[in-house]
Order: C-alpha cells, then sequence, then structure tokens
C-alpha cells in the first residue's frame, strides 16, 4: 500500500501535474494540503475518473485539506475536533477518514507568522488540540497515521542553514516541544533521515533559486502509530515532482507499507 502528502499549493493550478503524478506514482492514498479552493471547486469529478475518492475540508482561497484514496474512504471527520479559532473561525486544516485497513489524517498546521504575533500562539493550541484528537487511535492496534505538512522542522539538520531562521518560527523550542508531545501518544516519524539525499528537504522556496541550490526544510511528516511503522518498508521525497514549471513549493513524501 503506497501512501503519500503533499501540500500543492493551489489543487487548482497544479491539477495537470497532479493528475498526471497520481498516475505515474501508484499512490493509493494522497493526503493533501493548501488546496486553497472551495469545497465546491474542488476538482472531485477528474479525481473520480482515476479511481480516487475524496473527503474535502476547504472553504475557499486558504488552506484546505483533503484525502484521496482508491482503497475505500470511511467514517470521515472534517475538522480538528476541540480545535481553536482564528479571527473567529475554525480553518479548514484537518480532515480523517478509514481508508482500507488504515486511519489517516492530513493536516496542515498553521505557520505561526512570527513568534510575537497572535498566529503563533494560534499554532500551539491547534498542535495541543491536535495531539488530544488523535491520542486514542495513536495508541491503538490498527495502523494510524498524522500526515500533513506540519510547518515544524523537527530538528537543525531538517533546515539548511538553522543560523539564518534564529528568532523566527518553525524552529522554536515550544514547536519543536508540541512534536515531542504528539510522539508521546505513541506516534512516531516514521521517514528516516537520511534517506537517498543527505538533506531530505520537502519545501523549498520560490525565492532566490532555493530548490536549485537545495537551500530548504523537511517540515512535511508523516507520523505514525507503532503498526503503521511496523509496516513501513520504504519511504521517499519525490523530489523530482519539485522540478520544472508549475511546480509546487513542496514535493511529495512517499511512505510504502506491507499490510
Amino acid at each position: 500500500m503506497r501512501i503519500a502528502t503533499w501540500n500543492v499549493n493551489s489543487i487548482t493550478a497544479r491539477l495537470p501535474r497532479l493528475l498526471a503524478w497520481l498516475e505515474s506514482s501508484g499512490t493509493d492514498v494522497l493526503c493533501i494540503q493548501e488546496t486553497k479552493c472551495s469545497a465546491e471547486q474542488f476538482p472531485a469529478e477528474a479525481l473520480r475518473e482515476l479511481g480516487y475518492e475524496s473527503a474535502v475540508n476547504a472553504t475557499g482561497r486558504w488552506n484546505g485539506v483533503a484525502l484521496l484514496s482508491r482503497v475505500g474512504l470511511e467514517d470521515v471527520v472534517t475538522g480538528l475536533p476541540g480545535g481553536p479559532e482564528y479571527d473567529g473561525v475554525q480553518e479548514p486544516r484537518a480532515v480523517s477518514a478509514t481508508c482500507g485497513p488504515v486511519r489517516l489524517w492530513s493536516v496542515y498546521v498553521p505557520n505561526g507568522r512570527e513568534i510575537a504575533h497572535e498566529h503563533y500562539a494560534y499554532k500551539l493550541r491547534w498542535l495541543e488540540a491536535l495531539k488530544a484528537a488523535v491520542g486514542e487511535d495513536a495508541a491503538g492496534e490498527r495502523p494510524f497515521a498524522v500526515l500533513g505538512d506540519y510547518n515544524i522542522a523537527p530538528a537543525d539538520a531538517d533546515v539548511w542553514d538553522v543560523s539564518l531562521f534564529e528568532g523566527a518560527t518553525h524552529v522554536t523550542a515550544p514547536e519543536r516541544a508540541a512534536l515531542a508531545g504528539l510522539r508521546e501518544t505513541g506516534l512516531a516519524d516514521v521517514v528516516p533521515r537520511p534517506l537517498k539525499y543527505d538533506h531530505p528537504y520537502t519545501y523549498w522556496d520560490y525565492r532566490q533559486l532555493a530548490f536549485p541550490k537545495n537551500k530548504g526544510m523537511r517540515i512535511d511528516l508523516v507520523y505514525g502509530n507503532e503498526s503503521f511503522a511496523g509496516a513501513v518498508k520504504d519511504s521517499y521525497v519525490d523530489r523530482e515532482e519539485r522540478k520544472g514549471k508549475g511546480a509546487s513549493d513542496h514535493a511529495p513524501v512517499v511512505v510504502d507499507l506491507d499490510l
């Protein structure tokens, strides 16, 4: 079973590449972040023609997540139970479902913007709510994983030059402590470092030739419970999909399981 996560940075802009990638990669379940569309605008029919059902949490031009599955899609939960609001609304940042033998979440963790910004405090509250929401499944026997854009680099080695991020989000102790809190529920990072590259980053800014210079970050993560992690046979970052015209600024992260 092949499961992947990908921040597409607008599913409308990325649709031709997404459809081609799904056909060529053999992915059974894809967790998507930053759909940047409403639920009505989501290209469910085009995906259905490829054999994928869709579970979508999207409300407009910002944020938005989805789960695409060709192995079943049941018990869908839209949103983060108990999650905090920002500017009076619960943003579309989480969706979960049972896909064949596994239970999966697609999450787009708030960016945080700046440490002094209210969005940073919101980010930490959101992560605390995520920890509470996934605890039961994380401790269970069924294979379970939370995949997505966490907007946190777990360690200094996950940033091309951590000294440039001093005083900035994505690398702070409270954010990394929140990831540690998720691991306390029984989840673990199932994509080892290093993979096929010394620095298996997943995100590169569009500016200043960041991708050709490999000035990236590893912020797209797959956190699985013991049953999920024990079934992992291979994993990789599909750097090829970050290349060329019309690419997202993130690359897909792919995990193969023997279930």
